[in-house]
């Protein structure tokens, strides 16, 4: 056989003869050059050769003539025959390192600038095919030329074409594995072209790049490690899955066979769990694949270290549910490497890059997942991670870091984290401090919960934290909170409940949360129903009094700045019939500061409220029927002084709401006729005045007022009383409001029926007269109805003296646009003279 492989060598080689020599002729013309290779492609590549011929006449004849082809042709062509015939003989040839010689610095001049550098993308291609061909097929031998097949790739990673980046990835890959007992002297060399390639715009070349790293560092100087990272961290962010796919197998692969890997666990745990969250479950089951076997690997290496754990571990009490519990080995890596990653992990929470703080969120809750309770010494730090994050515009990060928030609640003790948590709040808490607050709520078991719910329920309650604030986002958060306590303590909130409602109440009294009050009364009704109480009304019914004796304790220094004012409206107002079970607290409270000395502004307020109770008193303060026992209080002490007349738009107000209380006292009927003749006398000056104030409501108000009392006790009025009466009540039927005016002569159709009965009639005869002179005028008023009322007035009044009202009417009777009237009230006046006879 050996004779007949030299045969056929000898054979073949005399047939190459004639091309090879015309290869070594320097003046060899192009075409020449071509139809030579042409011809011993002929012979070595289309003619079925064994290994052992091909071996021979390659390595003995054709290596060098295509190698100084390959390397310095002109011919583009030519140099592709050229590739063509050493890849041919490279594959099929039994003893390929015997090239490598030749071969890699003809590689080396082609590829590396600045000697050369090939034109042809193709070619290039081919080239590095063709180093990636000798590295397989040398193996080992390729050791002694590592520094040429270094400097090859250095030049070929930053090639413009992406597949030769590609093909050069592959070659990184298939050196390291063939000389890793040499590789790793130069490794260091690629990482600077591979780093560069790494963000290329193809996914596919980095893809390779990402496996050429992992080789190159797996292989070669672990040092490097340092200087992939973040090159790799932010390839975690690629948007092409099979790129973060490639990431999590190079890290997972370091993680358990890099030979320096203890030294890195902390660098790198971070981007394998980082995975853990990819929206590709393919990535995330590799991710946790890698991560069992990482854990399982150190549990055993680390075996005599864990043996008590190991031997005698006991599940926590309490883990989220439906979350499979990491193995011990995985546990005690995040455990011992927590306090490296943490201080990097908690700014990059706070990074600009969103991407960055979302990615950073979801890892601090896969690592407070394995920490469990060793998160305890690390608290401050993330505590005041936390509060910064939780105030991120992004809503993911926030979302994230509630969670986080959550285990902290579950593994770390109450005593702990409650203690540093509202200890904050005793600088100036902010809504992120409430929100970390109610995710550790959320989080903690009901049972170790309990122990601390008074001090919790104190903190919440503080003036410095439940009022500190006017801001929307912070009330809201104050909101959930107590929410959190009710559903997390359920019953046992019942020793909390009175706190519980000074915070509730605080949040509906805010001017700018009113749109939270319907989720504050929600609240309420789930703060009655753990107490088993039927709706929240009883629970106001449970703490009325001591709600009133809260807000009332610095009421003698209220301006209309007290956030209490707010809070008494609340009370007042939302507890419905129950505030009519603490009228002694709200009526000594209004006395207190409803005095004329107290701010103007304040005052306006609550006589607001107390106009709002009074336009339904059945259902309010006089639900119990105990208020009329309060009404001289009322009258005298805080209605009377504040209807006296001062300057200024806020004592109108003033006066305004106060007749406002007045009218609505009348009007509900709680001022018997008998109350009303208690106080006529100390009020109807004020009333009277009230008449012509420059409110339309006041004047309106005041006029019904005026005619209510003539009604109820107008007979016992003295002369004077009359005439200031019905002197003030004239003026208004020249108001310019219909309904003034109106009312206005309705209460002189009063004033005439206690007149009638009255023993100073004849004394009134001539204001009688005067006023019959003054009515027929307004009969001509542009107002319909306002006519028939003043029509009506004096055929009330006609009773009186009717000869006196006929001489008035015959006098201006030609004067009237609308005679018709005083034809009717004549007309009348007869009439009742006929009934009369």
């Amino acid at each position: 056989m050996a004779a007949a492989g030299a045969a056929g060598a000898a054979e073949v080689a005399q047939a190459l003869s004639r091309p090879l020599s015309c290869l070594r002729e320097p003046d060899c013309g192009r075409a020449a050059r071509l139809r030579a290779l042409e011809a011993i492609r002929a012979e070595v590549q289309e003619r079925p050769l064994s290994a052992a011929v091909v071996q021979e006449v390659f390595g003995a004849q054709l290596v060098r003539p295509l190698a100084r082809c390959l390397a310095g042709d002109a011919a583009e062509r030519c140099r592709e025959l050229a590739l063509q015939l050493l890849c041919h003989g490279l594959s099929r040839g039994d003893r390929p390192g015997e090239a490598l010689p030749v071969l890699l610095p003809a590689l080396a001049q082609r590829l590396c600038p600045p000697q050369g550098f090939e034109p042809s993308e193709e070619l290039r291609l081919g080239l590095v095919q063709l180093l990636s061909l000798l590295l397989q097929r040398c193996g080992a031998s390729v050791g002694p030329y590592l520094t040429d097949v270094i400097r090859i790739l250095q030049a070929t990673l930053l090639d413009h074409y992406a597949e030769v980046r590609r093909e050069s990835c592959r070659c990184a890959v298939a050196c390291a594995q063939a000389v890793p007992e040499h590789f790793h002297m130069q490794s260091e060399s690629l990482i600077k072209p591979l780093m560069q390639t790494i963000s290329h715009q193809h996914y596919r070349v980095r893809v390779d790049v990402i496996q050429a790293t992992g080789a190159v560092i797996q292989f070669g100087n672990g040092k490097s490690v340092d200087d992939v990272l973040s090159h790799l961290a932010q390839r975690l962010f690629d948007e092409i899955p099979k790129v973060r796919h490639a990431v999590t197998t190079v890290i997972g692969e370091w993680l358990l066979h890099l030979q320096d890997r203890y030294s890195y666990f902390h660098k790198l745990i971070p981007l394998l769990l980082g995975s853990f969250t990819d929206e590709i479950p393919e990535n995330t089951k590799l991710a946790w694949t890698y991560w069992e076997k990482i854990g399982l690997q150190w549990e055993k290496e680390n075996e005599e270290d864990l043996k008590d754990k190991m031997d005698f571990s006991v599940s926590p009490s309490y883990y989220p549910k439906g979350v499979t519990r990491p193995g011990l080995g995985c546990r005690e890596l995040v455990s011992r490497n927590l306090s490296k990653i943490l201080p990097g992990l908690c700014h990059d929470i706070t990074d600009w890059v969103e991407s960055t703080r979302i990615k950073a969120s979801q890892l601090l809750y896969t690592l407070l997942l394995h920490a469990e309770d060793h998160i305890t010494q690390h608290m401050e730090l993330l505590l005041r991670t936390l509060y910064q994050a939780c105030l991120d515009e992004e809503s993911n990060v926030v979302k994230n870091c509630v969670k986080a928030a959550e285990l902290i609640g579950m593994f770390v003790s109450p005593k702990v984290s409650l203690r540093l948590i509202t200890s904050a709040f005793g600088k100036t808490p902010k809504p992120s401090c409430i929100m970390v607050l109610t995710a550790v709520i959320r989080g903690s078991p009901k049972e170790i919960l309990q122990p601390h719910l008074t001090d919790l329920g104190n903190t919440l309650s503080q003036a410095g934290v439940c009022q500190r604030s006017e801001e929307v986002f912070y009330m809201e958060q104050l909101l959930y909170c107590v929410q959190a306590l009710i559903e997390v303590c359920q019953e046992d909130c019942k020793e909390i409940s009175f706190q519980l409602m000074k915070v509730l109440v605080t949040i509906m009294a805010i001017p700018s949360s009113q749109h939270l009050k319907e989720k504050v009364e929600e609240t309420m009704s789930s703060l009655a129903e753990v107490q088993r109480l039927d709706s929240f009304l009883y629970l106001y019914k449970q703490h009325i009094i001591q709600l009133m004796e809260w807000v009332s304790v610095s009421c003698d220094d209220w301006t209309c700045y007290s956030p209490e004012i707010l809070q008494l409206d609340v009370i007042a107002t939302h507890s419905g019939p129950v505030i009519g079970e603490a009228l002694n607290n709200f009526i000594l409270i209004l006395t207190t500061c409803l005095q004329p000395n107290k701010d103007p502004q304040m005052r306006l307020k609550l006589f607001t409220v107390l106009s709002q109770l009074l336009q339904k008193a059945s259902e309010t303060v006089n639900s119990q029927g105990l208020f009329p026992s309060y009404l001289e209080t009322v009258i005298k002490d805080i209605l009377a002084p504040n209807l006296q007349w001062h300057a200024g738009r806020t004592a109108a107000a003033i006066r305004t709401t106060a007749v406002s209380c007045l009218w609505a006292l009348i009007h509900c009927e709680m001022l018997s006729p008998k109350e009303i003749l208690k106080v006529k006398d100390g009020l109807m000056p004020q009333i009277i005045a009230a008449m012509d104030e420059d409110s339309k409501i006041t004047r309106l108000m005041a006029c019904r007022i005026v005619g209510v009392f003539l009604k109820a006790c107008g007979r016992q009025f003295d002369e004077d009383q009359f005439t200031n009466t019905y002197t003030e009540v004239l003026k208004r039927l020249d108001d310019a409001s219909c309904d003034v005016r109106l009312a206005a002569a309705h209460t002189l159709t009063n004033w005439f029926k206690c007149l009638k009965d009255s023993d100073v009639k004849s004394a009134m005869e001539s204001h009688i007269e005067f006023l019959y002179q003054e009515l027929l005028i307004h009969l001509d008023d542009p107002d319909q109805n306002i006519q028939n009322a003043v029509l009506e007035v004096l055929k009330e009044g006609s009773v009186l003296y009717p000869e006196l009202l006929v001489r008035e009417i015959e006098g201006v009777v030609h004067k009237h646009q609308t005679p018709v009237y005083c034809n009717q009230l004549l007309h009348h006046i007869q009439s009742a003279k006929e009934s009369a006879l």
